[in-house]
């Protein structure tokens, strides 16, 4: 089996895109693909078929490659609760919560483990496009390390160095990381990519000589920056960009918001723009606002009250705004959040914003499972899904249990978990209609409910209701469109040749 390695000089450089672009490029090839990131830190997370826990730049890869996710594709997924602390996930189950500096202590156990789950993809597999982590050259974490040149090591797979250089000084990050690399490392780097470049080449040729010549590393190619329909780690950074469009849907910012990508969905529709909002000056009048989940709801809950959005989304939900709270967005809306045991804050209690009759109690054990859902068989005659007929898929992953109250109706009716038949509610509406949270991660993903309620913006807006498109089908030839760019924009040949070469 074959192998190689996408590596960057920092964050956010491009690592997770090119991986998708090289496992679609080789899944149009005639290869059996498979992407692996050993260990990945993100609140943006993915439950499998299987009921199973994994980064999301993983999932997308695994789509890249024609396959259903599979949590062997990120073993170690890192999900931080404050800025010491973080629960990890190992192989898709959460294995414990723990500081940053007990976490580092415990990464020689995984070793084993890794190399063991690397060895039975080569059964399977004709390559394996790995993905490392932020920079490889943080050589204070030299020791130990299991998701960059450590991993690199371990497997035995060569390297391509990629720089970001719409962040300025590209040349300085690539040979500075080539500097900090000791001996082997610097032979295991097969060639550099120059990621996100704006304007005409010719100018940069000059630059990538002297760079060749001073690091011996050849490049490979310069990839023109590029807006893709297509979700990545940093999606929540797009939301900051100003899109003009008839309807307004906000997004509140939380510190630890979890799962951005549910508003992917409703960024590629018509007539829609999707922006976050993180205090109240900047609220303005939406047509709907989402609270998405979050990996620490008490606290988030906090400083949305302390910076006075609470007070703007509780008016704005009084005077008949459209309001949705997702996983802990939901929690949020409720009267009492309860956490007993403090599974995710020092706080037992608080005040919800009693926009929902409901309850949260933060159990020990986390609830992470792919549901099927469909809507009630009737809702109130004021309500927004009012005669809507259709069914909503996606995946839960929360550690609270919400206890409904006199008031409380279920938003939705669950019928499949895990693949396995079910009945019960998930959820909670208003009697006006307006309000409504979900624990169902991806509700807008599906096209039937995105259509029904995007439609319902539009008619208040004066805008006829138009069709929907299915978001796989968007994906699919998003992803098709990445991997023509990328397969023009890089030395191919070599890239096959570094491929071929490291087959064992």
């Amino acid at each position: 089996m074959a192998r190689i390695m996408f590596q960057g000089t920092g964050s956010s450089v491009g690592k997770s895109i090119l991986v998708t672009a090289l496992c679609r490029i080789l899944k149009q090839d005639g290869y059996k693909v498979v992407p692996f990131k050993s260990q990945n830190m993100s609140l943006n997370s993915y439950i499998t078929l299987d009921g199973k826990e994994m980064g999301r730049a993983q999932v997308l890869q695994a789509y890249a490659c024609g396959m259903e996710p599979e949590a062997f594709m990120n073993p170690i997924l890192l999900k931080p609760t404050g800025d010491k602390n973080c629960q990890v996930i190992v192989n898709g189950k959460v294995h414990c919560n723990c500081t940053a500096m007990e976490y580092h202590k415990m990464k020689p156990q995984f070793s084993k483990m890794l190399k063991e789950q690397f060895e039975e993809m080569e059964k399977e597999y004709d390559v394996v496009v790995m993905e490392g982590a932020g920079s490889p050259a943080e050589i204070n974490l030299r020791d130990n390390d299991i998701v960059n040149m450590g991993m690199a090591e371990l497997v035995d797979a060569p390297v391509l160095l990629i720089g970001d250089i719409d962040k300025g000084g590209v040349f300085a990050s690539l040979a500075g990381t080539m500097v900090l690399f000791n001996e082997e490392e610097k032979k295991r780097v097969k060639g550099t990519i120059i990621n996100k470049f704006r304007g005409d080449v010719e100018i940069l040729k000059p630059g990538l000589t002297m760079l060749e010549d001073i690091i011996k590393v050849p490049t490979l190619g310069v990839v023109p920056y590029f807006r893709l329909a297509l979700e990545d780690e940093d999606g929540a950074v797009k939301l900051n960009k100003k899109v003009t469009a008839p309807i307004d849907i906000a997004a509140i910012r939380l510190p630890h918001v979890s799962n951005f990508t549910d508003l992917d969905a409703l960024k590629i529709e018509e007539d829609v723009s999707v922006r976050f909002v993180e205090g109240p000056e900047e609220f303005g009048e939406p047509d709907l606002v989402v609270i998405l989940g979050s990996k620490n709801t008490i606290e988030d809950l906090n400083v949305i009250r302390e910076s006075g959005l609470e007070h703007k989304i509780k008016a704005y939900g009084d005077n008949d705004g459209m309001l949705i709270g997702i996983c802990g967005g939901y929690q949020m809306l409720g009267k009492t959040l309860k956490d007993p045991y403090h599974t995710e804050s020092s706080i037992e209690e608080i005040e919800g914003m009693g926009l929902l009759d409901i309850e949260t109690v933060f159990e020990k054990e986390k609830v992470t499972t792919r549901v099927k859902a469909s809507n009630k068989d009737s809702y109130s005659s004021n309500s927004i899904f009012n005669g809507f007929k259709g069914e909503v898929y996606g995946y839960e992953i929360h550690m609270g249990i919400c206890n409904y109250g006199k008031e409380a109706t279920p938003l939705f009716n669950i019928y499949e978990r895990n693949g396995l038949s079910t009945e019960c509610g998930d959820g909670a509406i208003n009697s006006k209609g307006n309000i409504m949270g979900t624990y169902i991660h991806g509700i807008f993903d599906g096209v039937s409910f995105r259509e029904n309620l995007v439609n319902i913006l539009r008619v208040n807006k004066g805008i006829e209701p138009k069709k929907s498109e299915i978001y796989e089908n968007i994906r699919e030839r998003e992803l098709d469109k990445l991997a023509d760019l990328v397969r023009s924009s890089l030395d191919m040949d070599k890239v096959y040749e570094i491929i071929e070469q490291s087959k064992k």
